[in-house]
């Protein structure tokens, strides 16, 4: 029962604390804003170890994180492994592969009246196609190591890009189109110097949304085969064993890929669209 009050106490703490933080003078820091998260994650982290412990939560229904990370730091090698089986090579070429053609499909798309109204919304009907039919599908057709996986996720980001990537495109205004042709600009010139610049949230927004699909596609994947490795299999196999901290082990290396991808593509974009009043202040 004491380690139920000390989580009790701890989540008064942690709320008092970001409290203050979040409505005090320096709440619109960077610091600030780094630290109220933070505090916030460590703070359920610790009430999860505490009612773990206090409850005799069994290990095969809620490990603590204290047994995860002793999984975590154990497995190292394994994870690695999974990370690059499943990550590096399934996510990432997929996530490259789906993004650009989805990129150059939209040009044509929006130089083709025919191609707005006959693709996307075939695109939106094979977009809401569930991943645990297409999965096993293309699984069949690519085999069984990481190019199906690779499959997986064009299929899963392709349209979700092209669909933000063609709404960017048609973002500009007749007034600027216009005056682009009074200049006489052609229409690669218009693209490059005013309608890909206007585009450029609607892209970056498609890029990040995309980041949590591929890993989402990457790993569900693996569930319908895979070689020995990967961190789909790993899940599947240990979830068969009981061995849920070898489960969790695996998501927290998902969690913190999707993090640094997505933060990734974030930084990225405000680095190219620091002019967007989006990434003011």
């Amino acid at each position: 029962m004491i380690f139920v009050l000390f989580a009790i106490l701890l989540w008064a703490l942690g709320w008092w604390l970001n409290s203050r933080l979040a409505n005090g003078p320096q709440a619109d820091t960077s610091a600030v804003r780094l630290l109220v998260p933070v505090i916030f994650g460590l703070t359920i982290v610790g009430i999860w170890e505490l009612l773990v412990r206090g409850l005799e939560v069994p290990l095969v229904i809620l490990p603590a994180p204290s047994v995860i990370a002793e999984r975590f730091v154990n497995s190292v090698p394994i994870l690695w492994a999974d990370f690059v089986q499943t990550i590096l090579k399934g996510a990432l070429s997929g996530y490259v592969i789906g993004c650009a053609a989805a990129f150059l499909t939209a040009i044509a798309v929006d130089r083709s009246e025919f191609l707005r109204l006959g693709l996307l919304p075939v695109g939106n009907f094979v977009a809401a196609l569930p991943i645990v039919g297409t999965a096993p599908i293309l699984v069949m057709w690519f085999g069984f190591d990481w190019q199906s996986k690779a499959a997986v996720v064009v299929v899963m980001v392709f349209f979700p890009m092209l669909v933000n990537t063609v709404a960017g495109l048609r973002e500009t205004t007749a007034m600027q189109r216009d005056l682009m042709e009074t200049y006489a600009a052609s229409y690669w010139q218009s693209f490059f110097k005013l309608r890909l610049p206007a585009a450029m949230p609607f892209i970056f927004n498609g890029l990040k949304i995309s980041t949590t699909l591929a890993l989402i596609g990457a790993i569900v994947a693996e569930f319908f085969g895979s070689p020995t490795v990967g961190m789909g299999f790993r899940i599947s196999t240990s979830v068969g064993q009981l061995a849920l901290d070898m489960v969790w082990a695996e998501i927290v290396v998902a969690a913190l890929a999707g993090t640094l991808f997505y933060g990734l593509m974030a930084a990225i974009e405000r680095a190219v669209t620091f002019w967007h009043p989006s990434q003011r202040g």
